[in-house]
Formats: C-alpha cells, sequence, structure tokens
C-alpha cells in the first residue's frame, strides 16, 4: 500500500480574471475548489492512474471536512486525524496577467495530534510506501521528517521525499527510495549555479553519497533525469504541450513514478518516463493528470 502524509492540507480556492487591479473589486470569470496538499495531489493522481492509496495527515473545521468530502468523491482513501480547534487553511490561487497566492497559515497541531499520526504510520511494514511531501507548518518540530524516517527505518518501507533544501539534506541519512529536487533546488544545495547536464548528474551524485537511493531531478522545459542507485542515469526532453496549470505537476511526476514501479516490476527507466508523462499531463490539464492524456504524451518520449 501507499500512504502519503500532507502535514498541512487546503482547501485551494482557484480564479481566473481577465485583468487584476489591486484595491478594486475584481470579478471571476472561472472558480473552482479543489483539496491540495502535496501529498494529497500524489494520491489524487495514483487514483487517476488506477491505483489506491491513503491519505495521511491533519485536518480540522469545516474546511477540514470538505477535504475529505472532496477525496470521496474520486474517492480517494484517507486517515487523518481530526484537530479539535481551529480549521484547514484555505489557499487562494488568482491566475491574471500573472498567477498570484495567497496562503493560509492552517490550525495548531498538538503533541497528542502528532502521536496520532505517528501511531497510524507505525502500523506500516514491509512493502509499504510512504510519501513525505511538502513544507512544514510552525506548529510542528522542524525534524519531523527525520523523527518519521528514524522511526520506520528498518522496516523495508520504501520512503520518497519530495521537500526543500534543509529538510531534504537532513533525512539523507535514512536512505530515502526517492528525492525529487528540481534542478534549481539542487544547486541551492551546494550553492552553485548548475548550468549543463553533466553538472546536474555530477551533483545529483553527491546526494547519492550522501545518502540517497534513486534521485529524480525535474527541469521544467528542459525534461528530467533520473539517477538510479545501480549508477545508471536516464535523460528525458519535456513532453510539447501548453501550460494551463503548473499546481501539482511535481507531485504528479512522484505519482506517476510510483505507478510506474508497480506497472513495470520495479523496472526505474519505465518509472522514470511514465513520471515525466504524468507531471506534464497535470501541467497541461485543468485537472491532475487524467490517464489517457499520461498515455498519449508517454508516446512522444518514449
Amino acid at each position: 500500500m501507499i500512504y502519503t502524509v500532507t502535514f498541512n492540507p487546503s482547501l485551494d480556492y482557484i480564479v481566473r480574471m481577465d485583468h487584476f487591479e489591486a484595491g478594486a473589486i475584481n470579478r471571476v470569470s472561472y472558480e473552482q475548489v479543489l483539496a491540495g496538499g502535496k501529498g494529497i495531489n500524489v494520491s489524487i493522481v495514483l487514483h487517476n492512474l488506477g491505483h489506491e492509496s491513503t491519505a495521511l495527515g491533519f485536518v480540522a473545521g469545516f474546511t477540514g471536512a470538505e477535504i475529505e468530502h472532496k477525496l470521496d468523491a474520486f474517492p480517494v482513501k484517507h486517515d487523518f486525524v481530526h484537530l479539535e480547534n481551529g480549521f484547514s487553511r484555505i489557499n487562494v490561487k488568482a491566475k491574471a496577467e500573472n498567477e498570484t497566492e495567497i496562503n493560509g497559515q492552517g490550525p495548531d497541531i498538538s503533541e497528542a495530534a502528532q502521536k496520532k499520526l505517528f501511531e497510524k504510520l507505525d502500523t506500516l511494514g514491509k512493502g509499504d510506501t510512504l510519501v513525505l511531501a511538502g513544507s512544514i507548518p510552525k506548529t510542528l518540530p522542524d525534524d519531523i521528517y527525520e523523527r518519521i524516517m528514524e522511526r520506520l527505518d528498518g522496516r523495508g518501507i520504501r520512503i520518497v521525499v519530495d521537500a526543500e533544501k534543509k529538510l531534504l539534506l537532513n533525512v539523507l541519512k535514512y536512505h530515502p527510495f526517492l528525492i525529487k529536487p528540481n534542478n534549481h533546488e539542487l544547486g541551492d544545495m551546494f550553492g552553485v549555479v548548475l548550468k549543463t547536464d553533466e553538472e546536474i548528474v555530477t551533483y545529483a551524485k553527491k546526494l547519492q553519497e550522501k545518502g540517497a537511493t534513486n534521485v529524480l531531478i525535474s527541469m521544467a522545459g528542459d525534461g528530467a533525469i533520473l539517477l538510479t542507485a545501480d549508477g545508471k542515469h536516464y535523460k528525458s526532453p519535456a513532453p510539447k504541450g501548453h501550460l494551463g496549470n503548473s499546481v501539482g505537476a511535481g507531485d504528479s511526476m512522484v505519482a506517476g513514478f510510483l505507478t510506474g514501479c508497480i506497472e513495470h516490476d520495479d523496472n526505474l527507466e519505465e518509472a522514470f518516463y511514465l513520471g515525466v508523462a504524468t507531471g506534464s499531463a497535470s501541467a497541461f490539464s485543468e485537472n491532475l493528470a487524467p490517464r489517457p492524456e499520461v498515455e498519449g504524451l508517454l508516446k512522444t518520449i518514449r
């Protein structure tokens, strides 16, 4: 079973308008409300690709109830810890000439609630996969990723980590199965600007030396590169298409990669290309990675 963790889920209120003017009343021409958060996105895309997962994390209040309602509609399984106070955040994503985001802060997460999440994670065992994705809310300890991975270490659980610089570097000692920085994040980790594929491969290998098993580097319009544990690396071009929605593309790549592992008996090359196609399918679509679009894009890069 695949489990995803989203510490700070959201209701994403997505609006479009022809023109945005600060300080004025702006009328929208399109609006949509979606359940959001990086782990939740992974679970939704896994569902779209035909695979089950369970979404874990914390929810609160009427917005938390609506997040669960949105997931039930797919359906995507979930087993959130329900917080007694506050409400899950609402994130506004406004698209006009440019994209503007206003992100809520989310509820306070008590130590008792954290303990409940750990108890759920304690049920994972050999053959399970855990996806840890996204930032850490200010009410959680900043080493929460490390605590989880230390707690689960040695159980035969595949752990995928998609997080920013410090969070990612601190967990490499627990040998995550997959990490997914983009090329700019990879450069920032080592204080360099990466300009060529050769430089990207060189520094991705440094992450493997620190403990990472497989390293997937997304490079937006330049495609992606995968370094595997057995020393191989693969490069894929970016599929061609019109960017419609940048939200969730990286999460979709993770879901596509895991789907490829399931469907191709851990053939990481096949998983890589399916991941690239899935990420692009979300970027080119109003919704997260519909399977027919994924299959169509996959044919253009394989």
